[in-house]
């Protein structure tokens, strides 16, 4: 089960995330030794001479944007005991990968960088307002996540999943405002991608301290993102979702949930965008067209249909070859060298669900449709203590 941390108040931010890094250090230092991605790809990459520049750009633009995370950020690789280096490439691996392939990298495994996907089905009608989502990632996430309450120093608290050595939240999380958000990527083409930009993982841990959904607006659209993202952001109070697509150069579209249901995976729908076409995508949002959605338990049953084989709503394996999935389980079980492993692997790490009338968040582990619920959090107060 996830474990959840309660911190603060902090007499800083560099005190929270030491911490935090501190109390999960050996999950980060596990993290950080079975991520394909860092050791065939953004480990590599910083070891050339053509990336220093870009490195040190991208982390001069966020440490100057976002100066508290940023000293988060550190105290977090200060108190897990792993390098600093390590713990920026992972918080910026969205912003680095793309630049990679530019790049001329000796690998002795040949792995796929999109090594994550999301689907979020979103709804307000007369009788029912919900953002139900699909946290879809790496292999090298499964067990290697942990849920984050955090009281700061001006009185707000959130709540936040997280991945173990990132920042809160890159997955979905709330906080004391009513203020909730879920997150997909999407994928940009090459063109549109603008390098040294405001990086992801910064902007939605400023989501967690937004005071309502205009705040958290207007903080999406002054930071001047490298790659883009979309934000379900859910206003419990106001009985509100909006869906946000950004794209570098302060793009920004702004869809309003409404009564027909919404569903998106990890394509922009509304931003005019040129995006890669990402196989995935297509086949979950033409699955989704074709599946009741009309209840709460039909929205469970979506984000976990596993009918086509390859590119499952559910994922529970390797995209290419479901019978890889367990095989990389045991290696990382064993500790067994990453190189053994043939990626990518993506599996479903939760279904979160936040129920705007219930005014809760549930957490369900294992396939939505069997309503294996490991946690339920209140967003009605402060206190976010379980109803």
């Amino acid at each position: 089960m996830l474990e959840l941390f309660e911190v603060g108040p902090c007499e800083n931010a560099y005190k929270m995330g030491f911490l935090i890094g501190q109390r999960f250090s050996n999950l980060i230092k596990s993290r950080l030794s079975r991520d394909i991605i860092l050791q065939n790809q953004l480990r590599p990459f910083v070891q050339s001479p053509e990336s220093h520049r870009f490195i040190e750009t991208l982390s001069k633009n966020n440490r100057n944007r976002f100066p508290r995370y940023w000293d988060e950020l550190l105290g977090t690789a200060e108190g897990s005991g792993v390098p600093a280096l390590d713990i920026i490439l992972i918080n910026f691996r969205k912003e680095i990968l793309p630049f990679v392939s530019k790049t001329k990298i000796s690998s002795n495994v040949n792995v796929n960088t999109a090594e994550d996907d999301c689907s979020d089905v979103l709804v307000v009608n007369d009788s029912m307002a919900i953002a139900a989502h699909n946290e879809d990632a790496n292999v090298a996430l499964v067990g290697h996540t942990y849920l984050i309450k955090s009281t700061l120093s001006n009185g707000l608290s959130f709540m936040a999943y997280t991945y173990a050595g990132e920042l809160p939240s890159c997955a979905f999380g709330f906080n004391s405002h009513g203020l909730g958000f879920t997150l997909n990527s999407v994928p940009p083409a090459e063109d549109e991608i603008v390098g040294g930009g405001i990086g992801r993982n910064f902007i939605s841990r400023d989501l967690l301290e937004a005071t309502g959904i205009d705040d958290a607006l207007l903080r999406i659209h002054s930071s001047e993102v490298s790659v883009g993202h979309s934000y379900n952001l859910i206003d419990v109070k106001g009985r509100r979702i909006l869906n946000v697509e950004t794209a570098s150069k302060n793009r920004v579209s702004i869809h309003n949930i409404e009564p027909t249901p919404f569903f998106h995976a990890n394509m922009y729908l509304h931003l005019k965008v040129q995006q890669v076409q990402d196989e995935s995508s297509l086949s979950r949002q033409k699955r989704a067209t074709v599946l009741p959605k009309g209840s709460k338990d039909d929205f469970l049953s979506l984000l976990g249909d596993t009918n086509d084989a390859k590119y499952p709503v559910y994922m529970t394996g390797n995209l290419e070859d479901n019978s890889n999935s367990f095989f990389s389980l045991i290696c990382y079980s064993l500790d067994y060298p990453v190189d053994l492993i043939s990626g990518p692997t993506l599996y479903t790490l939760c279904t979160a669900v936040i129920d705007l009338d219930e005014q809760t968040l549930t957490i369900i582990e294992g396939n939505p449709k069997k309503g294996q619920v490991s946690h339920v959090f209140s967003i009605s107060s402060e206190d976010f203590m379980a109803p």
